[in-house]
């Protein structure tokens, strides 16, 4: 039988924490990195929610690689691979 309810919204949410010592000087704030080990915890509805809030921490810092990227990033109409390759900094070149 086909389903003649409202249709389903396909949506996401980013989820924030604090910055860790590689972001900070960017923003106060972050989004939460799973790392792959996390991914079955995350996603099992059987799983307290304590041990989920376990999972909103700062990333490690030492295991972010950071580095300059050109204006078009800061438009949300722009959307490509090209958008992350990195580029001369402008302030130290």
């Amino acid at each position: 039988m086909w389903n003649t309810g409202p249709s389903p919204v396909e949506s996401c949410s980013i989820i924030t924490t604090a910055a860790n010592e590689a972001t900070r000087h960017l923003h106060e704030r972050t989004p939460v990195i799973l790392s792959p080990e996390s991914f079955a915890a995350w996603l099992d509805t059987a799983t307290p929610v304590a041990a989920l809030r376990e999972l909103l921490r700062p990333f490690p810092g030492d295991r972010i690689a950071l580095h300059p990227v050109g204006p078009s990033v800061g438009n949300v109409r722009n959307d490509g691979s090209e958008l992350v390759a990195p580029v001369a900094d402008l302030f130290t070149a």
